[in-house]
C-alpha cells in the first residue's frame, strides 16, 4: 500500500509491525523509535535488545506466534482493499497535536498512565487531510447510557459546532458520543471517529451505519491495524489520542467511574480546554461531571453552544452574552428615580411631600424625579396626587 508523500515504505511497514507487537503509547518502544527510526528498532526487539523484561517477554512471545512483517504486510494490502491508508509523522497531513503526548505525565500507577506517548502511526479511512480535520476540533464525549437531557445537550453542541465549521470529535461509542456524531452530520458538518480497534470492524455493532457514514463525509481513524479487537484497555489507550489531538475536550455527562472522566484527566494534563456541562445532582449519570468541578479548578463550566465557542475560540471571536431576565420598565432608572417609584403606594395616591419622607429626599428632588417617571409612563399625575401607572409603557 502507498500512503502519502513524506515516509519511505520501510518506516511505514516498520511502524505498522511495532503496532502489532506492543499497544500503542508504549514509552520504551517510542523512545527507541525517536532515538533510532522504527526499522531499526523493530530489528532490536526482534533480536530480544529491550532492557524491559516485561516488555522482551510480551514482544518475543508475539513475534513467536506470527511474524510482524508477515502481519504488516497483511495489514496494509487489507487497509488498501478498504481504501484507508497509514499516516505516519513524516506525512504532511499529520496532525501534530498529538505530538503533544511526547511530554504527557500523569499520576499513579499502571501501564495505561505510563504508556501515553504519541501514536507510531494512524490507519485513517477518510478524503480529508488528517491536519485539516483536526485544525478547529472539539471533543465531545460522556455516558453510554445517556438521559434524554444529555442527548438533548450534545444534540445542540455538536450541531452548533458543526454549523460554524468547527469538527466534532468522539469516540462512537452509544449515548452521548453518538449523539455527537450524528448532531454533526446531521448539520452537514465534519465528524471524526477515533476508535478503539481496526477501521474495518468498529464497535460497537449498533452504530455500523453510522460509522460507514462518518467515513463516506467525515474521518475513522485508529492506531490499531485492520482486524484489531476492540478489547477494555485499548479505549483507556486511546482516550489520549482523543485529548490531544482536540482544541478542547466537553463532557455531558459521566457515571463516577467513566472512561469520560479519564479523558478529561488527559484534556488537564496536556493544558487544553477541559469543559463539564453541569447536570441534576440527583442524577447518577452527572457524577462524575461534578466531580470534576469539585476536584479541578482548570475545568470551566459550559452550558450551551456560546459558552464552549468561547473557550476554543481565538480571543474575541465568540462572545457569550451573559444570561439576563426579560428587561423591565424600570431597570434603567437612575438611584434617585428608583427611590421615588419605591415609595409610591401599590394602591391609591400620594403626594410630592409624603413621598419626599418616604424616600429620604428633598421635594425639590421628588419633584423632578416624578416628571421623569411621568415621562417614562411609570406614573400619572391625578388631581389629589401621583399614582402607578396600570400598564407601564
Amino acid at each position: 500500500m502507498s500512503g502519502p508523500a513524506g515516509g519511505d515504505g520501510a518506516d511505514r511497514m516498520a511502524r505498522v509491525a511495532l503496532t502489532c507487537l506492543a499497544e500503542p503509547g508504549n514509552r520504551a518502544i517510542w523512545q527507541l523509535v525517536q532515538a533510532d527510526g522504527a526499522d531499526a528498532t523493530l530489528e532490536r526487539l526482534l533480536r530480544g535488545d529491550i532492557g524491559e523484561p516485561a516488555l522482551r517477554a510480551a514482544v518475543l512471545a508475539r513475534a513467536a506466534a506470527v511474524d510482524p512483517r508477515r502481519q504488516a504486510e497483511a495489514a496494509l494490502q487489507r487497509g488498501e482493499r478498504l481504501g484507508a491508508r497509514v499516516v505516519v509523522p513524516a506525512d504532511p497531513e499529520w496532525p501534530t497535536t498529538v505530538n503533544a503526548l511526547a511530554t504527557l505525565e500523569l499520576e499513579g500507577g499502571g501501564r495505561v498512565n505510563r504508556d501515553v506517548r504519541p501514536p507510531l502511526c494512524l490507519w485513517v479511512r477518510s478524503g480529508w487531510p488528517l491536519d485539516q480535520a483536526f485544525a478547529r476540533s472539539v471533543a465531545v464525549v460522556g455516558a453510554r447510557a445517556a438521559t434524554n437531557y444529555g442527548t438533548h445537550v450534545t444534540n445542540d453542541l455538536g450541531f452548533g459546532l458543526a454549523e460554524r465549521e468547527w469538527t466534532v470529535v468522539s469516540g462512537g461509542a452509544f449515548g452521548i458520543d453518538a449523539t455527537a456524531h450524528r448532531a454533526a452530520l446531521s448539520a452537514g458538518g465534519l465528524t471524526v471517529a477515533i476508535l478503539a480497534c481496526g477501521i474495518d470492524r468498529p464497535y460497537p455493532m449498533g452504530n455500523t451505519a453510522m460509522f460507514e457514514q462518518i467515513a463516506d463525509s467525515g474521518v475513522l481513524m485508529s492506531e490499531w491495524p485492520p482486524g484489531a479487537e476492540p478489547l477494555r484497555h485499548r479505549f483507556l489507550i486511546r482516550n489520549r489520542v482523543i485529548a490531544a489531538a482536540t482544541a478542547g475536550t466537553v463532557i455531558v455527562e459521566a457515571a463516577a467511574r467513566s472512561g469520560a472522566v479519564q479523558t478529561m484527566g488527559r484534556t488537564i494534563a496536556l493544558n487544553r480546554r477541559a469543559m463539564v456541562v453541569p447536570g441534576p445532582v440527583t442524577s447518577a449519570m452527572s457524577v462524575g461531571c461534578h466531580e470534576l468541578l469539585r476536584k479541578h479548578p482548570e475545568v470551566t463550566v459550559v452550558t450551551g453552544l456560546p459558552h464552549v465557542l468561547d473557550e476554543v475560540g481565538k480571543i474575541g471571536e465568540y462572545l457569550a452574552e451573559v444570561p439576563r431576565g426579560r428587561d423591565r420598565p424600570h431597570d434603567g432608572l437612575d438611584e434617585e428615580s428608583a427611590l421615588v417609584l419605591e415609595a409610591m403606594p401599590r394602591r391609591g395616591t400620594a403626594d410630592p411631600q409624603e413621598l419626599a419622607a418616604k424616600a429620604g429626599l428633598g421635594v425639590r428632588t421628588v419633584l423632578r424625579r416624578l416628571s421623569l417617571l411621568e415621562m417614562a409612563g411609570l406614573v400619572v399625575r391625578r388631581s389629589n396626587g401621583v399614582a402607578l401607572a396600570r400598564s407601564p409603557r
